[in-house]
């Protein structure tokens, strides 16, 4: 009989939902750049690791379902920090990226709270929120008339 070798720690990358997941928009993202001196130090200052700030700034932008509570206002001065550097107006409107994020945002707040521990109930949600992502994904990029490239099609 052989052995297999198993390696802890080592985990598959995950296969990607859509087509376009890939490259630059890859979910399992690494990211290697040199950070701000200035935000180092204001890290250390506060006790907060870079990558917490990181991870809680797209947490709070991408309106997850985690760690709600306390967080709209610091949602709300993130959403208008999107809007004022441009981001997405050359394909939507600011009413359009409000309602982007209006909707991600009633996504994340439908996470069932009280489901006192009924795995059942959370496995039921995550499949209808990865097939709703899938609709509202599609939703919004064919609404300027844009069109993935055949290699990317969902």
């Amino acid at each position: 009989m052989k052995k297999t070798s198993t390696k802890k720690g080592m985990q598959q990358k995950p296969r990607p939902v859509l087509k376009w997941q890939t490259g630059a928009y890859d979910r399992d993202a690494n990211f290697k750049f040199v950070l701000p001196y200035q935000f180092l130090l204001l890290c250390r200052l506060v006790d907060k690791t870079p990558r917490e700030i990181i991870w809680d700034f797209t947490d709070n932008l991408a309106c997850a379902s985690s760690n709600r509570e306390g967080r709209d206002a610091a949602k709300e001065h993130l959403i208008n920090y999107f809007i004022a550097h441009g981001y997405g107006q050359h394909h939507y409107s600011e009413e359009d990226i409000r309602q982007i994020f209006k909707e991600m945002d009633a996504i994340g707040m439908l996470f069932p709270r009280e489901s006192n521990g009924k795995m059942n109930l959370i496995d039921l949600y995550a499949k209808w929120r990865d097939k709703h992502h899938t609709y509202f994904f599609k939703k919004w990029f064919r609404k300027p008339r844009r069109k993935l490239s055949k290699k990317e099609e969902i």
